[in-house]
């Protein structure tokens, strides 16, 4: 794993990177949590999903938003944040122009700015959102959601609660061919304390699901 200090919109953005030695490669961004909960690019959830993807071939990068660690600027509640996405996304693609599909996965605050940066990129193939804070955030900007994703919960999560996590997502329409599935996790409370081996195991299954379908058409412009 590499250690980098990269460009950003607002000046350095502190990042771990793997480059997979596979020719053409997939390539995953991963999101961090809250900054203003003590979220970081070192969360359990954030590492866990960034270890998972370099465990199969992918180039995965995860970074620290705006002022979090050695990441310059300050809080900017989403909106510099996707922004910040944008850029490494942008960074990550530059460094891997022969990638053959791309990734974007979040926990809680970072699972938000995923679903926000995939309906801004549309070369995001797939997804994983965790802990999505449903109830303090409007899901209502997927319409239609582009790519197909897999959305966990925890059945024992005080911060964004099954009841709201599911009234959001069985409301959400996607475009033609794409999926989105949603499934909770019995036990987990929002920073899977005692089950983060049962997320890793059910994330684990999804992105091997996926990658072994079919690859979707590539609209005209995509790439």
């Amino acid at each position: 794993m590499t250690e980098l200090i990269l460009s950003g919109p607002v000046g350095r953005i502190e990042a771990r990177y793997n480059q997979s030695e596979i020719e053409g490669s997939p390539i995953a961004l991963i999101l961090h949590g809250h900054p203003r909960a003590a979220g970081s690019m070192q969360d359990r959830v954030a590492v866990m999903l960034h270890k998972l993807y370099v465990e199969r071939g992918f180039s995965t990068l995860r970074f620290n938003f705006r002022g979090v660690g050695k990441s310059q600027g300050s809080f900017d509640n989403g909106t510099g944040e996707l922004a910040d996405a944008a850029s490494m996304l942008d960074w990550l693609q530059g460094i891997n122009p022969n990638a053959k599909f791309t990734w974007v996965a979040g926990y809680s605050f970072g699972a938000y700015i995923a679903l926000q940066l995939l309906m801004r990129r549309p070369e995001i193939d797939a997804f994983i959102a965790v802990a999505t804070p449903c109830n303090h955030y409007d899901l209502s900007f997927l319409a239609p959601c582009p790519s197909s994703g897999m959305m966990y919960f925890g059945s024992n999560d005080l911060v964004s609660p099954p009841l709201d996590v599911e009234r959001s997502v069985s409301k959400i329409r996607t475009q033609k061919g794409e999926l989105v599935e949603w499934e909770e996790i019995e036990g987990a409370d929002h920073f899977y304390k005692d089950q983060l081996g049962v997320l890793r195991d059910k994330a684990s299954a999804y992105i091997d699901r996926t990658m072994a379908l079919p690859r979707r058409p590539v609209p005209a412009g995509r790439r």
